[in-house]
Parts: structure tokens; C-alpha cells; sequence
């Protein structure tokens, strides 16, 4: 048996092709919907044929794509992003997950959109449940940060929305790329003081983590807010642009202090949310680190005083390729599905 999982997002699409505990091929493919929106489904068939996918093969499906700004309601993003999937794969099996732990059907899933939306974060929780009984996930994305706490092996999440989830802090919209850094601090070190953010988008979080070398430029999954490349010569000339001055201004060591201080205030707001979800469950004292900034998670979860348990606990054949363990996950969700509904 053979399924594919997907993890639709606005801004990057993951696939996962997975056979029994293996991870047969993955793929993280930068894909900013609202853009090309009529692309999708050809961009899906795509991705599919890169994994060496079959017509046998299975699909299940999760979804953030329908907060795209592209949707006036996530009732219609979740409808364009399913119509898509019947496209591209009209004569596959498809399900769909929802954030209360199902599969459900294409023309059920349409008229559940609510339950279908944001259901990234249930299965990867949900999957890691099934391995370890009492931990917190913690997957920082290029987006957002999801911190989910498991206990007596069930998903313990007081939130099921995005809305509630940003009520709850088990939600939290800061990520490993794409997040501008006048989002992430107000004032940085310069020289002798500390000097306000210019708020212009000129570097993101991104650019912060290629500069001190913890993402690689591949990594930096999204176009570069001056359109320039994003090696860590750029990366800096942006970084110096968020005070206003450029590489001329500045030398290696203004931009490092820079760097230094806007990774730590990551890594502390991630912490400080880990510590807020871990108040309810006071219990845990074990994270499960995911996801595309692995990097800040771990240091986070260190930070908030939990133990971090080994990088492969998801599963030893998950995908090396980063941010896919989500797709992954979901596709082994619904391999043990289908054989207990076989």
C-alpha cells in the first residue's frame, strides 16, 4: 500500500510518498497560491509525478492554503484547494483530514470546510501521539510555530481553530522564514544603544537564520523582500536595512550582534508560549521537535526547560527533507486508515 500525503499550504506545498514506515520520497516545492492560483492543480500533478506517484496510489490531504488572502472565506479557499485535488488526481482515493482526528471523503470534506481547514498540526500531533504518550510538539514551520501538548497518548489541544489556537498559544504566527522582522522585536543593538526597526519588510526572519548560518540559502523558501538572491551576503545587506543603513554603515560584527539579538528573541517568545501550554500540563517534561525551523524549537524547548527527545522519535523513516513531516505524517495516518477499514 502506498499513500501520498500533502500538506497544502499558501505559500509551499509538502508532499510525502510514503510505503508502510518509509518515506519513499518527499518534496517541499515553493508555491505561493495567490500568485497563480489557477496553477494548483497542475503544480500537484507535478509534485506527484517528482515522487514517482502511481494511479494506485492513495492521497490524503491537509490543508492551510484557505487562509490565503486570495479566499474571502476559508469556506471558499477550503472548496478551491479540494476542486484542485479531484483535478489533478480525478480517479485516485482521496481523504481528506480534519482537525478532530478523521478521514472523511471529498464531498463530505466540502461540506465540513471548518473541520478541514488548518488540519496540518492534528496529524503530525496525532501521529507523534501514537509514540510517545506525554510530550509537547513543538513544530516551527517557515510560518507559524505550533506547540501541542500529548498526554496519556491522546492530542491534549484546547484549540481546534486558528482562532482558537492564537487564544490558547498552542498557535503562535512567527516562523523560521517568512516572518518580517519588525514582527519579531522592536529595537535592535547599534553601536552603544539600542535603535528602533525601520517597519518596511526589508528582512525577514529568514535572513536572519542564513546569515548565522542555521538555514541554508535553499532553505529560504520564499521570494526575498528585495528580490535579490538569498545567499548570506544579501541576507546581511537586508538585515542592515532594517536600521536604516546598508553594508557601507555596517561591517560583520554590527550584523552578527543584529542577528544574535533577533534569534534569541525567537527563541524566547517560542519558549515563553511552550511555558504558557505546559502551565496546563504540568506533567510534560519531554518536547518532540518539527518542522522547518527544527533549530529554534530545539533551543526553545531547551529554554523552557523540557528534555528533547531524539530528532527521529516521528518515525525512523520519516523525510529528511524539511518541513515535509507533516505530509509524512498524514500519509501514515491513513495507511493504518485503510488497512483497519480494509
Amino acid at each position: 500500500m502506498t499513500v501520498i500525503g500533502w500538506d497544502i499550504g499558501g505559500v509551499n506545498t509538502k508532499a510525502a510518498r510514503v510505503c508502510g514506515e518509509a518515506s519513499l520520497a518527499a518534496r517541499n516545492d515553493p508555491f505561493e497560491i495567490q500568485r497563480a492560483p489557477a496553477a494548483l492543480a497542475a503544480r500537484l500533478e507535478g509534485i506527484a509525478t517528482v515522487l514517482g506517484a502511481e494511479k494506485s496510489d492513495a492521497h490524503a490531504i491537509t490543508m492551510t492554503a484557505e487562509l490565503s488572502q486570495f479566499f474571502r472565506t476559508k469556506r471558499d479557499g477550503v472548496a478551491y484547494v479540494l476542486d484542485a485535488v479531484e483535478r489533478a488526481f480525478p480517479a485516485a482515493r482521496t481523504l481528506v483530514y480534519t482537525v478532530d482526528g478523521r478521514f472523511l471523503d471529498l464531498p463530505v470534506a466540502r461540506e465540513a470546510p471548518l473541520l478541514v481547514a488548518a488540519s496540518n498540526w492534528t496529524a503530525i500531533a496525532s501521529l507523534v501521539a501514537t509514540l510517545v504518550s506525554d510530550a509537547i510538539l513543538i513544530d516551527v514551520g517557515t510560518t507559524t510555530t505550533d506547540i501541542v501538548p500529548i498526554s496519556g497518548g491522546r492530542v491534549a489541544a484546547i484549540g481546534r481553530t486558528d482562532p482558537e489556537r492564537l487564544l490558547s498559544g498552542e498557535l503562535l504566527y512567527l516562523g523560521a522564514v517568512r516572518t518580517p522582522v519588525e514582527a519579531i522585536v522592536h529595537r535592535v543593538p547599534l553601536h552603544d544603544g539600542l535603535a528602533g526597526v525601520s517597519a518596511e519588510s526589508f528582512a525577514l526572519a529568514g535572513d536572519i537564520h542564513v546569515w548565522r548560518g542555521d538555514l541554508t540559502p535553499e532553505g529560504y523558501t520564499t521570494p526575498t523582500p528585495d528580490a535579490r538572491p538569498s545567499s548570506r551576503e544579501f541576507a546581511g545587506e537586508r538585515i542592515a536595512r532594517i536600521v536604516c543603513a546598508d553594508r557601507e554603515l555596517l561591517d560583520d560584527s554590527d550584523i552578527d550582534r543584529i542577528a544574535a539579538f533577533v534569534a534569541d528573541a525567537m527563541v524566547a517568545r517560542i519558549a515563553a508560549s511552550i511555558t504558557r501550554v505546559r502551565d496546563r500540563h504540568p506533567h510534560l517534561e519531554t518536547a518532540v521537535i518539527a518542522g522547518h525551523g527544527a533549530f529554534l524549537a530545539r533551543a526553545a524547548a531547551r529554554r523552557a526547560g523540557l528534555h528533547v527527545a531524539h530528532d527521529d522519535l516521528i518515525a525512523a523513516g520519516a523525510p529528511r527533507t524539511a518541513g515535509a513531516e507533516t505530509a509524512f505524517a498524514v500519509a501514515r495516518l491513513l495507511e493504518r486508515w485503510l488497512h483497519s477499514h480494509s
